[in-house]
């Protein structure tokens, strides 16, 4: 008997080979390992003429490259499977090439008529065999909710962890700076409560428009893990929901609260100090809260004393209500509620100024620079939350505030993201420019006149700018007022003004040019006096600084004591009211007895 060569996977020769062989897929076989033709012939024992044909003739060279491994797998496995005494070694090789001849199985199918993504990856296909389900809108998985709490916390300044760690308390009352993120983080503490089983929650605010800032700042944080967020309210849907209880709503309001009563959950009461009416909107808030399991959160930046929210957050309007014996002293000043603290009426209160929140991390500010920027009483008012004694001002702040609506309720005409707002309609516009190029903001404001006698104003959108030259303004200007048909635009001459105008009064019609002197200044005033205290003028109740614009306006002596005038508290460096200004250079432009005629270029001041 022949003896056999070792066990090397290789083929046999035909000189030592005990049995027949299939020479030609033999001769192959070595060709595709890299052999020669004369090589192959010597080593079979053939002609090499022969060999020369069948690579001709077969076409060895053109062969695909799996055909050429899927050979080497089927000598290798053969080889393998006919040894007597495996190894563990052997055993995983032999998984290893099935594995590999199942994988050339699927290429094959893969490229084969019909061929799809399926035939190549056994999850796909199992995953389109059967009906497809659509994905669950504004649903949130563990994994999801465990991120979102990381990113949550991970991004929290000093003083916002404060509001988390307060987060249980039955009722907080926050008086906070202006910008320091407080509706960012109650949008984001609100959907991770309700992603938790929290349980509906509710946001309220002066307008429609302010409370979808709510909306937007969830929609942005639900982003951050993959997950679009629909609908108004928003129906949400988690895994971490306990089961049993029923999908969270996020729900948001505006003034129309007061029909909101079939509501139920916690709720946030956004700048609930510019809110008009806010008596009856917390009687309806405060029902959608009355079980014990729900919160309620105010936060707000002051606005007047006068405003019908401070006997709340002074706690004298408990007072009004008991017995002398059982009234309390609530101290709310800075000092007792820099660092939040459970009051003696059990609610939880907290000031954070804008020195505050710069102190807790809040590096979003230069507060040196906004002392220069804003004027004492406005730095005051909306960043060291200050309340406004307005028996200074020329405006009332209760009359201020009967000028407030919702615009995306009231205002079925005005659609604000739409290429022409208010359609073919004519506007009018006034515009405080600048009184250098580093000084106070310029103000732009746009309104809807008086459809006729007696007819209101409606204020549509107002910028400010800081940092521009005239040439810049003048730019700005014409963009902004492309969406709208405008017909009259009041510009205060002086200083930078004058360079606005020239630049303005040759590009756009209806450009008026008005010359600041006492007696205008007092006109101005007087007559925005008569058409606020009118009710006249509409504006969204979310516009806060229009109204702390004008709160700011105070009668005062001219430098020679011998006439009254008006004036916003300035720094030397800066002015202030700007809005206001612009405001009152839209008003101006109707005779002072409330008839719609406008008045010729030639009637202002000249």
């Amino acid at each position: 008997m022949s003896k056999l060569p070792p066990d090397t996977g290789m083929p046999l020769p035909a000189s030592t080979a005990p049995i027949a062989i299939d020479a030609r897929r033999q001769a192959r076989s070595l060709y595709w390992r890299g052999w020669g033709v004369t090589q192959i012939a010597g080593e079979l024992g053939l002609v090499r003429a022969t060999v020369q044909a069948w690579k001709d003739r077969e076409k060895w060279d053109e062969a695909p490259s799996l055909s050429k491994i899927e050979d080497a797998l089927e000598c290798r496995l053969n080889t393998l499977i006919a040894k007597d005494n495996k190894t563990g070694g052997d055993f995983k090789e032999i998984d290893l090439l099935m594995r590999a001849v199942v994988s050339g199985a699927r290429v094959r199918r893969f490229e084969a008529p019909g061929g799809h993504e399926g035939d190549l990856n056994e999850k796909v296909g199992n995953r389109n065999a059967g009906e497809r389900k659509k994905p669950v809108k504004n649903h949130f998985t563990t994994e999801q909710v465990e991120q979102l709490e990381e990113i949550f916390m991970a991004e929290l300044f000093g003083y916002q962890e404060d509001w988390w760690w307060a987060k249980d308390e039955r009722t907080r009352m926050i008086l906070k700076s202006r910008q320091i993120g407080a509706t960012w983080y109650f949008a984001r503490e609100a959907l991770l409560d309700a992603l938790r089983g929290g349980g509906n929650q509710i946001f309220l605010s002066a307008s429609k428009a302010q409370a979808h800032i709510f909306r937007g700042y969830i929609v942005q944080f639900a982003a951050r893990v993959g997950v679009k967020l629909q609908g108004d309210p928003i129906v949400l849907k988690a895994d971490t929901i306990p089961e049993g209880e029923p999908a969270a709503e996020l729900i948001f309001l505006g003034t129309n609260a007061r029909t909101a009563q079939g509501y139920h959950g916690n709720f946030y009461f956004d700048e609930f100090f510019w809110t008009y009416g806010f008596e009856e909107l917390n009687k309806v808030a405060s029902a959608m809260a009355m079980h014990k399991r729900w919160r309620r959160t105010y936060f707000s930046t002051p606005s007047s004393v006068a405003h019908q929210a401070h006997p709340y957050w002074t706690g004298e309007r408990r007072n009004r209500r008991v017995k002398k014996a059982d009234r309390i002293e609530i101290d709310v000043s800075h000092a007792a509620l820099k660092g939040g603290h459970r009051c003696e009426d059990n609610v939880w209160r907290q000031i954070v100024t804008i020195e505050d929140a710069a102190e807790r991390g809040c590096d979003l500010f230069d507060v040196d620079e906004l002392r220069i920027e804003y004027a004492p009483d406005e730095f005051a008012n909306l960043l060291m939350c200050q309340f406004v004694d307005d028996s200074l001002s020329a405006f009332k702040f209760n009359e201020l505030q009967r000028c407030s609506v919702d615009t995306m309720v009231d205002w079925a005409d005005f659609n604000p993201i739409a290429k022409r707002p208010v359609g073919a309609r004519e506007v009018w516009a006034g515009y405080d420019p600048q009184e250098s190029e580093d000084g106070d903001n310029a103000a732009l404001v746009i309104a809807l006149p008086p459809g006729g006698p007696g007819g209101k104003f409606r204020m549509l959108e107002r910028h400010q700018f800081r940092g521009l030259d005239f040439e810049a303004q003048a730019t700005m200007i014409v963009a902004i007022l492309a969406r709208y048909n405008c017909t009259y635009l009041g510009i205060d001459a002086n200083g930078v003004g004058a360079a606005v105008y020239q630049l303005l009064r040759d590009k756009m019609r209806g450009v008026v040019k008005i010359e600041y002197s006492v007696e205008a200044k007092v006109t101005m005033v007087m007559k925005a006096q008569h058409t606020i205290a009118r009710q006249r003028v509409e504006w969204d109740a979310g516009w806060i600084d229009l109204q702390s614009s004008f709160l700011s306006i105070k009668k005062t002596l001219t430098g020679s004591g011998r006439a009254i005038t008006f004036k916003a508290s300035r720094t030397e460096d800066v002015g202030h009211a700007d809005l206001a200004w612009a405001a009152m250079h839209i008003f101006i432009n109707e005779p002072l007895d409330g008839n719609a005629r406008p008045k010729t270029r030639m009637e202002i001041f000249e």
